[in-house]
């Protein structure tokens, strides 16, 4: 008897994080992105360039996260240890930032610092085109 609850002892202790995860799941990439004061951007967008689907960062924190694309083909995308990921991030009134990034195993949380765009306002002087009936005439004597 003892050794029946040692057994369902040891099948119900093990967690279910513990189970090897299938090898179609993909693994999972977070990416975080935030200002230059470190606060989440709630507007921002991630696109992969294959794919047409913009993806919105969650409005509280700035993340967004999965492990796989759905491709406009009707191809899975599914996120490989070692596999180099483009992605290009988004939002209004601040610089795109297009970049790079390999997957590794586990624990693969981008954080992105989006600028702002600066909005110089500058004079910018009309050039005077002249056309021929434009030209003042010389007065006559």
């Amino acid at each position: 008897m003892s050794s029946l609850f040692l057994v369902l002892g040891t099948l119900f202790s093990t967690p279910a994080e513990a189970a090897p995860k299938a090898a179609d799941e993909g693994v999972p990439v977070k990416v975080v992105v935030k200002d230059e004061q470190a606060q989440p951007i709630a507007t921002a967008v991630v696109r992969h360039p294959l794919e047409q689907d913009r993806h919105r960062v969650n409005s509280v924190d700035g993340s967004w996260e999965t492990s796989v694309l759905y491709l406009p083909d009707g191809t899975e995308l599914r996120f490989t240890p070692g596999q180099t990921l483009d992605l290009e991030i988004s939002a209004p009134g601040y610089v795109t930032q297009v970049f790079q990034y390999q997957i590794r195993k586990r624990r693969n949380v981008i954080e992105v610092k989006l600028h702002k765009i600066e909005n110089e306002v500058e004079q910018i002087e009309e050039p005077m085109i002249t056309f021929g009936r434009d030209v003042p005439r010389e007065p006559e004597e």
